[in-house]
C-alpha cells in the first residue's frame, strides 16, 4: 500500500478540532470522508499535531496508505475536489516512504500566533487574530518571552487535562515582531520546538499579553515558570489566533 504524504491548510472556526470525533465535525473527518469518495475504503490518516478547536493550519502535515498508485498532483487535486465546499486544501502532495510518519518523524513544530491592537473592531481577519484594545510593549514581551527558551518544566503552561508524560519540554524560539495594522499593529508570535503542551502556546501568549499590556513586569514570567503550578499562568489567549505554520523533517517530504 503506497503512503502519501500531505501538506494541509484550514480555517479551523468550523471545526472542533483536528482530532475526529463522534457527532462533531472535525478536520481529519473533512479529509478522511474526501479521500474516501476515491477509495474503496475511508482510511485512517496521522497528523503532526492535534490542533485545537479554531486553530488553523497553514503548514500541517499528514500521512496516509492508499490501496492504489497515484501520482501526487492527481491525488491532491482529486482531494481537494471533494473537499468543497469545506475551509481545507491540500497544498502539495507526495509519495513517502513505509518508514515516513507525520508525527513521530517530525523533529520540529512552528507555530504563529497573532494578536492586534487596535480600538476599531477587527473585520477583515475576523476569526483569524485575538484583539486587544490596549497598545502593547514589544519589549517587555521580548524581555519576558527570553526566560522560556530553553528546556524547562512547564507545568504552569501546561493544560489540566494535558496527558502528555512528562511537563518538560524544549523551547527552541520565541519571536516577537511588530508590524503595521490599519488602525493599530499587529503582533506576531513565532514558537518553534520538537513538540509543545496541551495550550502551551496559548498559555505563554496569554501571559506574555499581561506583559506588553503592563499589568505583570517582565520578570514575573521566570517567577510563573519556575512555580510549576496551574495558577501562576496568566490568563489562556483565545484559539482564533493560533496557527500551525510549519513541520521540520530530517528530508523534507515535498521537496525531495
Amino acid at each position: 500500500m503506497p503512503r502519501y504524504a500531505f501538506l494541509i491548510e484550514y480555517f479551523g472556526a468550523p471545526f472542533n478540532g483536528w482530532q475526529r470525533q463522534d457527532s462533531q465535525p472535525t478536520v481529519q473527518q473533512a479529509i478522511e470522508e474526501a479521500i474516501g469518495k476515491i477509495e474503496p475504503a475511508e482510511p485512517r490518516i496521522a497528523a503532526a499535531g492535534r490542533t485545537d478547536t479554531g486553530v488553523h493550519a497553514t503548514g500541517q502535515v499528514a500521512h496516509a496508505d492508499l490501496t492504489r498508485p497515484w501520482t501526487p498532483y492527481r491525488l491532491q487535486e482529486a482531494v481537494n475536489y471533494h473537499l468543497k465546499p469545506h475551509p481545507v486544501a491540500v497544498t502539495a502532495c507526495a509519495l513517502v516512504d513505509e518508514d515516513f510518519h507525520a508525527r513521530f518523524s517530525a523533529r520540529e513544530r512552528r507555530y504563529t500566533f497573532r494578536v492586534v491592537s487596535r480600538r476599531a473592531p477587527v473585520v477583515i481577519d475576523a476569526g483569524r487574530v485575538w484583539q486587544v484594545r490596549q497598545p502593547l510593549d514589544l519589549e517587555a514581551m521580548r524581555q519576558g518571552a527570553a526566560a522560556l527558551i530553553g528546556t524547562h518544566d512547564f507545568t504552569t503552561f501546561r493544560a489540566s487535562l494535558c496527558q502528555a508524560k512528562s511537563p518538560v519540554k524544549s523551547l527552541d524560539e520565541i519571536s516577537i515582531e511588530e508590524v503595521d495594522y490599519p488602525a493599530g499593529r499587529e503582533f506576531r508570535f513565532h514558537l518553534r520546538a520538537r513538540s509543545f503542551l496541551h495550550n502551551q502556546v496559548r498559555s505563554i501568549v496569554g501571559t506574555l499579553e499581561r506583559v506588553g499590556a503592563g499589568a505583570w513586569p517582565s520578570e514575573r514570567v521566570a517567577d510563573s515558570l519556575a512555580a510549576r503550578d496551574r495558577a501562576a499562568c496568566g490568563p489562556v489567549s483565545p484559539p482564533q489566533g493560533l496557527s500551525l505554520t510549519g513541520v521540520g523533517y530530517p528530508s523534507d517530504p515535498f521537496n525531495r
